[in-house]
C-alpha cells in the first residue's frame, strides 16, 4: 500500500450528543429522502448535515447545501460537538453482524493513506465512475476541506498479519460504539502506540491496495490535492495528500460480496419466449417458474451452481422466470463485442449482463422502447436482496433510484436480472489489468457509517 499515517481524528463528544447511534449515517448514496428526513429528524447534530444537507428554498450559489454543511462543521468545532484526538492515532473499526443465519465480524483499521492517481501507484479501482457524482463531492470538500466519510480499501493479507497486530493493542481498550439502522454494531478503538503504528506500517507497505467502496470520493481527494497545487498552497505534508481510509484484509473473515440485482426500465417488453429468442444461440435457457416470488428458487439456483454465466430473468409481460446460461457461441459473441476487455473481464456476470444482453442482444428493445415515448435507454434500478427484486417487481419503481441516483417514476419494470457478485479474486485479477468493472458489480456488506471520524484537511 502507499504511505499511511496516524492523524487527528475529529470525533464525536459523547457529552454533548448522548448515543453515537444518533449522529452517524449510512453513506450518502444510500441514503433516500425518507432516510435523509428521519436522520435529520434524530438529532441536530447527525452527520446527514455534513454528508448530505438538504436542499432549501431559495438556494443559490453563495448560500446552498455545501455552504450551510461547511458552517455546521465549523459551529460544531467551535462548540466542542466534535473535537479533536490529541494524539495521533490509528483507529481499529470492527462490524458485527449477522448475514443469512450467520454471525460475522469484519475488522479494519482508519488511517490517512496518501493520494496516487489510479495507474500512477499501488491504489487500484475496481468500478467506473459518474461525472456528476465527483462534481458534487468536490463542491462539498471544497466547502469543508475535510474526509467527511472514509475510502473502504482492500489489501492482501494471507494470514491477517497487519490485523493481528493491531488486536493485540486493543485488549481490555473499551471501544465506542453505534448501532446503525440495520442492526449493525460499530466498534472504534485509538491505537496511538507509535512503535505498533510503525510495525503495521512496515508490514503493510509493499502491498497493493484495491478501492472497494468510494471511488468516487478518491477521485474526488485527488482533484482537491490538485486544485491546492495549482493554486501554490500545497505543501509535502499538507492533509489534502492523504484521504481517510478504512484498510480491511481480503482474507478477514468478516469480509463477504453480497450481489447487485438490476430491475430495468427504458426496454419493451418481452414475453419469456421473446426474450429466449433475442438470447439466441448465446445462452441456453430453462424455464424457471412464475410468478415473483419464484426468484427465490432462481436465485437459490444460481448461488448453488456459482457460476458467472448463469443469470436469471424475468419477464414482465407474462409474470415468468428463466435461467440463462453462458454458451461457447456467448462466449464467442462476448469476446467480439468487448474486445477491448481481458478475457477475466469478459467473464464477468455483470459484464456479460451489460456488454452481451442489453447492449447487444436486447439493443433494439432499448430503441423500441424509445419509440414508444419511453426513456430509450435501459436504466437499471440496483437492488441487493432478492425480496427487493420481488418488492420491485410488485410494486414498481416509485420508491427507488436508479442508476442515476433519479426517482423512480412508478411505472413497472419490464425486466429483471438476477447476476452473481464478483469475488474479491476478480477485483484483484481485473484491477491489476488496469481494467474497471462495469458499475455496481459489487456490494460489500455492511457498509461503512459516516461520523464514526473525520478527516480534516485544514
Amino acid at each position: 500500500m502507499p504511505h499511511i499515517e496516524a492523524f487527528h481524528g475529529l470525533r464525536y463528544d459523547l457529552g454533548h450528543v448522548g448515543s453515537l447511534s444518533d449522529v452517524v449515517a449510512p453513506p450518502y448514496d444510500i441514503v433516500n429522502a425518507e432516510m435523509q428526513n428521519a436522520l435529520y429528524k434524530r438529532h441536530p447534530s447527525n452527520v446527514i448535515r455534513l454528508i448530505l444537507n438538504r436542499d432549501e428554498p431559495g438556494d443559490d450559489d453563495d448560500h446552498n447545501r455545501y455552504t450551510r454543511a461547511a458552517r455546521f462543521l465549523k459551529n460544531w468545532r467551535r462548540e466542542g460537538v466534535l473535537q479533536a484526538d490529541p494524539q495521533a492515532a490509528m483507529y481499529v473499526y470492527h462490524q458485527a453482524f449477522d448475514h443469512a443465519g450467520t454471525t460475522y465480524c469484519r475488522r479494519g483499521f482508519m488511517c490517512r493513506v496518501r493520494l496516487e492517481r489510479f495507474g500512477e501507484g499501488n491504489i487500484f479501482p475496481h468500478e467506473e465512475t459518474h461525472a456528476a457524482a465527483k462534481a458534487d463531492r468536490l463542491r462539498l470538500i471544497n466547502s469543508c476541506r475535510a474526509n467527511l466519510s472514509q475510502i473502504f480499501g482492500l489489501y492482501p493479507d494471507p494470514d491477517n498479519e497487519a490485523q493481528d497486530l493491531l488486536e493485540s493493542a486493543t485488549v481490555g481498550a473499551i471501544p465506542v460504539e453505534a448501532t446503525d439502522h440495520l442492526g449493525v454494531v460499530h466498534r472504534v478503538w485509538p491505537v496511538v502506540d507509535d512503535q505498533l503504528i510503525a510495525q503495521l506500517s512496515a508490514i503493510v507497505g509493499p502491498k497493493p491496495m484495491y478501492i472497494a467502496d468510494g471511488h468516487h470520493r478518491y477521485e474526488t481527494a485527488c482533484d482537491y490535492r490538485d486544485q491546492l497545487a495549482a493554486s501554490g498552497k500545497l505543501t509535502d505534508n499538507h492533509s489534502a495528500n492523504y484521504v481517510l481510509t478504512m484498510c480491511v484484509g481480503m482474507s478477514d473473515p468478516g469480509m463477504i460480496v453480497l450481489p447487485t440485482h438490476r430491475l430495468f426500465r427504458g426496454l419493451a417488453d418481452l414475453t419469456f419466449n421473446q426474450l429466449g429468442e433475442r438470447l439466441g444461440d448465446c445462452f441456453s435457457i430453462t424455464a424457471a417458474g412464475g410468478g415473483a416470488d419464484a426468484a427465490y428458487q432462481v436465485w437459490e439456483e444460481i448461488e448453488t451452481e456459482d457460476q458467472q454465466g448463469t443469470l436469471g430473468f424475468y419477464t414482465a409481460a407474462d409474470d415468468r422466470w428463466l435461467l440463462a446460461r453462458i454458451t461457447p457461441a456467448g462466449a464467442a459473441r462476448m469476446a467480439d463485442v468487448a474486445s477491448d476487455h481481458s478475457t477475466d473481464w469478459q467473464q464477468l456476470g455483470v459484464s456479460l449482463l451489460h456488454r452481451l444482453v442489453i447492449d447487444e442482444l436486447l439493443g433494439e428493445e432499448s430503441r423500441g422502447a424509445e419509440s414508444q415515448g419511453e426513456a430509450g435507454m435501459a436504466k437499471p434500478m440496483y437492488v441487493h436482496d432478492v425480496a427487493e427484486v420481488i418488492q420491485g417487481i410488485e410494486q414498481g419503481d416509485a420508491a427507488g433510484r436508479d442508476a442515476t441516483g433519479q426517482q423512480g417514476t412508478g411505472g413497472r419494470f419490464p425486466l429483471a436480472a438476477l447476476v452473481m457478485p464478483a469475488t474479491l479474486e476478480h477485483i484483484r485479477q481485473i484491477s491489476h489489468q488496469q481494467e474497471r468493472m462495469p458499475a455496481k458489480s459489487t456490494y460489500f456488506y455492511p457498509k461503512l457509517l459516516s461520523g464514526l471520524i473525520i478527516n480534516s484537511l485544514e
